[in-house]
Parts: structure tokens; sequence; C-alpha cells
């Protein structure tokens, strides 16, 4: 077969060359975005977008949409990434609306956008959000759920001057201790070591899974979790840590300054103050850690998250009410185990650094207690009711109304009238007469209630999936209009994250020069492998013969 090929073909015809390689790309990201455009079909969608910097340090943006499909399944895909040289709300809109009118997808067709609350994007006035609102009033905002739990956990802790302190000393540690090859294989060795030892002594439990290799992390703002995951290996590795910084400190080829870096930073680890700000930290991030997974889904819904943000508030109004005494007995055997000394809790603290008489006098458990326990949490209960107040709006009260949970206990068929009016444009009769969705709420919740089928759902998500499998939503076409606008609605842009996550694969350090369009092209049928696996290799070949004349046919 190869010889007849070779015998067949012309000398000069290539298929090998980068151009025709980049070619082929090309035919499978179109052929996988127009699968995509062809599954949104003619339904309303939400766009998710952000902006990351690649290797080579350009600035580039990627579009997701999301929408409901013909099974009632909420939908994330990646619609495209484009290198923006200008990051002001006005670049960014005419880019969006430049992806969108390559896919012929109306603004008008837009019902949500979510990003991840930097400022040239939410800006009340001139922002992204604001621009966009101006061309579409019904595109409605919602700020990234995940990002703002970050940045009220740990931007606002950092507004106490020992929290602010902790994470100084953290990322120096992390800086000094694995700035080196050397350093880092002697932790791990010491950490080795003493695992070892705790195993034989029965400090240890042994089993599959458990005792696993670990190592500093290096936190960053921009991944969620980060912070929660230094912290606690800092804890683990505590001992071990400190030997490597003792080591440092007896190294004498080492220069002063690195010396006294070491010195200074062993002697903070073995303070109190550090270790109080440690464990409270971890304390609360440990609390918000499973909802900031959470919030992390695909599927997830703007009822879940609230839910999820409420009870993390519940969550720390219950520690700051009774969890003093429980995080001060872990933090005194802490500082038995590691030779800390414990403050007396009735003496008289003093700032380090202070000459005495220039002090308020108070005590030691007064500056802890309450200059340190109860403001960090009410600074994270203050943030979290500020940045989540969506949740006061008369939009967020109307959403809950749909939730089916518990036999549809939520259900209130004034709000979800309320809700329609939102959408105006999706429901027009409204705004003169609300008899026909009154009368099909009435007839909706009714069969909904004594229907076995729809008796267990969890979420939205699950009723909008059901009423479609159960052939619901051709008979109540107004209820699953406003169920599927609802769904639309971002909660967090994870889909986005994740885009850059291959980003950063596909465009790497040997790779530096990769063109954007062919990064572009690279990337959608990486990230959408499913959509991609589907499609025939028939109709790439077809796609890739049009794209411009060839001396042969595959």
């Amino acid at each position: 077969m190869k010889r007849v090929c070779v015998e067949k073909y012309p000398g000069n015809l290539k298929l090998v060359t980068s151009d025709i390689q980049k070619d082929i790309v090309s035919a499978c990201a179109i052929e996988t975005t127009n699968s995509i455009i062809k599954d949104l079909g003619d339904s309303l969608f939400s766009i998710l977008v952000d902006e990351a910097r690649d290797v080579s340090s350009k600035e580039q943006m990627a579009v997701v949409i999301r929408y409901v499909d013909k099974l009632g399944h909420v939908v994330e895909r990646l619609l495209g990434i484009t290198h923006v040289p200008n990051t002001t709300a006005t670049s960014l809109k005419e880019e969006i609306e430049a992806i969108l009118a390559k896919h012929k997808l109306s603004i008008s067709r837009l019902r949500g956008q979510g990003y991840d609350g930097a400022s040239n994007m939410q800006g009340e006035f001139n922002g992204l959000k604001a621009l966009i609102l101006k061309g579409n009033e019904y595109a409605y905002y919602v700020h990234c759920f995940a990002h703002q739990l970050q940045l009220a956990l740990v931007g606002v802790a950092k507004k106490n001057m020992n929290i602010s302190d902790l994470f100084f000393l953290v990322t120096n540690v992390v800086n000094v201790v694995g700035g080196s090859c050397k350093r880092h294989d002697i932790l791990q060795e010491i950490q080795l070591a003493k695992i070892k030892e705790a195993l034989e002594n029965g400090e240890l439990s042994n089993g599959q899974g458990l005792n696993q290799e670990t190592t500093l992390k290096r936190a960053r703002d921009t991944r969620w979790s980060s912070h929660y995951r230094t912290l606690v290996s800092l804890k683990y590795m505590f001992s071990s840590i400190l030997d490597v910084l003792d080591l440092i400190v007896k190294d004498m080829k080492l220069s002063s300054d690195q010396w006294h870096e070491a010195h200074n930073l062993l002697k903070s680890l073995q303070a109190f103050e550090f270790t109080f700000s440690l464990h409270l930290m971890i304390s609360l991030l440990e609390i918000t850690n499973e909802l900031s997974q959470a919030l992390q889904r695909k599927d997830q819904d703007i009822v879940n998250a609230m839910t999820l943000v409420r009870i993390l508030k519940q969550r720390l109004q219950l520690m700051r009410d009774n969890g003093w005494n429980s995080l001060l007995d872990d933090i005194s055997s802490f500082c038995a185990k590691h030779d800390i000394e414990v403050p007396n809790m009735v003496d008289t603290y003093v700032v380090p650094g202070r000459v005495r008489r220039h002090v308020d006098k108070r005590t030691v458990l007064h500056h802890f207690q309450v200059e340190l326990f109860f403001q960090v949490i009410d600074l994270q209960l203050q943030e979290l009711n500020s940045r989540f107040n969506e949740a006061n709006t008369e939009l967020l009260l109307c959403v809950a109304c749909l939730n089916p949970s518990d036999s549809f206990y939520a259900f209130d068929k004034e709000k979800l009238i309320r809700l329609s009016k939102f959408n105006l444009k999706e429901f027009p009769e409204v705004q003169y007469s609300t008899k026909e969705l009154d009368n099909q709420l009435e007839t909706y919740i009714l069969d909904m209630r004594s229907n076995t089928h729809f008796v267990n759902l969890k979420g939205i998500g699950d009723l909008a999936e059901k009423m479609v499998d159960k052939g619901k939503h051709a008979l109540y076409p107004l209820v699953y209009k406003l169920i599927t606008l609802v769904l639309i609605l971002p909660v967090a842009t994870a889909t986005v994250e994740r885009a850059f996550s291959a980003m950063k694969i596909l465009k790497n350090r040997l790779r530096n020069r990769m063109s954007d369009q062919f990064m572009a092209d690279c990337l959608i049928p990486y990230v959408e492998k499913d959509i991609f696996g589907n499609i025939d290799d028939e109709t790439i070949m077809c796609r890739f013969q049009k794209m411009r004349p060839r001396q042969g046919s595959l």
C-alpha cells in the first residue's frame, strides 16, 4: 500500500510540513467548534471569561459558553482563546464580540456573564460587565463564587497584622528551605527518617495511602486551595523544616545575609505567635476547603452554591462561639511536641519590639482571643456578607423557589412570576398578563409533588434532566424556560481555569514560540476531547481539503 501511494502521488506532496500540520489542526478545531455550536442550536447561553499569561508572557483571554442542551444537561464548552494585547474593558468586549460573531452567535442571546472579579471585568460603570449590560440588559452578571471565597478568606485575613506576618514568613520559608535542590533533598531525607521513627514508635499508623511523600507547596493567589495546602504541609513537616534551617545556620560557607535570614526564620517559627496564627488559618481554611472544591464543579447551580455559602457562614459562627478552647488545646499540644514556650494567658501582653510604657496594657488571653481569633473570624463573616450580597437580591430569592428538594418545599408561585419579569424578552406575555404562567405553575407544582419520578431530586439541574426525560418540558414550556434561564447563570469560572491549565501544557517552555492561532487551534480539541472524539475522520479530511487548493486529496 505504501509503495502504491508513493508511485501515485507527486513527489512534492508532503503532509508532514508544518503548514500542512497546522491546517490539519485548524480543521480539527473548526469541526470541534462547529459541533459545539450545533449542539447549542438556538438556545440561550452565558459566557465565562478570564485572562492569563502564557509562557511567553502574552495575555490570553479564554471564552467559555454555558448552556442547557436538548437533554436538560448543563454544559460548559470552550469557544475560543485569543491574544489580547490590551486588557481594558473596551478591548475585551470587542474581542468577545469578535469571537461570538465568528461563530454567528448574537450577543442578544446572552443571558449571563461570569468573571473572576478583576476591576477591568466587574467595574460598575466602565467595566466589561457594564459595557455588555449596555448592549443587553438581560445578561446578568454573577461574580465567580470560588474566587470570592478565596479572596474573602485569605485576602481579608491578611488585614490582621499577625496573619499578614504568617503568610510573609511562610513565603520566606518556602523560598529558603526549597530554594535549592540540595536543601529540598535534605528536607525529604529528614522527613522520611522522622516518619520511619514515628512508625516504629507506633505514633503513626501504616496503611495504603498513608504517610506519602510530601513537600512544601507554594501558595498562589490564582490557585484555589493552595494556601490551605501550603499551611498544612508546613505544619506536617514543621520539625523537619526546623532541622533544615538549623543546618543552614551552621553552614559556615554561606554568606552573612543567608545566615541571618535562616536564623531569623528559625527564631520566628518557634514563636507562639506564629504557631497560633498557623493553626488558626488552617482551621479556617479547613472549614472552607470542601466548599471551595464543590464550587469548582461544572454542574453547580446558584441555589446549591448559595446553600454552601450559607452553611459556611454558620460554621464560621459556630467556630467563633465554641471553637476557642479546642483550638487552644491543639496549639498547646503542638507546642509541647516541638518545645515551643506557651505564654501564661493572664500575663500582660507586650508587642515585640515596642517599649512597654507606650503599649496599652491587656492580657495575653485578650490579645490572642479578641485581637486575633475573634477579629479574623469577624473579618471573614463581614466580607462574606458583603461579597455574597447577591443572596439578598430579589433575583436569587426568586431563583431559590425552583429548588426541587424536599418535595418542592421552596416553591413560591408569586416569586416565580416575579422571576419571569427579570426576563421580559423571553416572557413578553407576562408584561401584560401573568394568567398563562400562573395557570401553568399551578398545574406544574401539583404534578411534580404527586409524581414519584420527581421525589428525590437534589437540585435544579436534576429537575431539568428529569423533565426532559419524562417529556414534562413540552408540557410546561414556560416553567422549563424559567429553569433553563436559571441554570445558565454561571457560578464559577472553573472551566476557564482548566483551559488555562491545558494551555500551559501545550505551550510550554520548549514551545514558547508557538503562534497564537496554532495554540488556540490545538487547545480546543485538547480541552473538548469528548466532542473531538466523536467527529468522523471523513469530516475533518473534507474540511482540510476545502481550506486551500491541494495538489492531491487525502
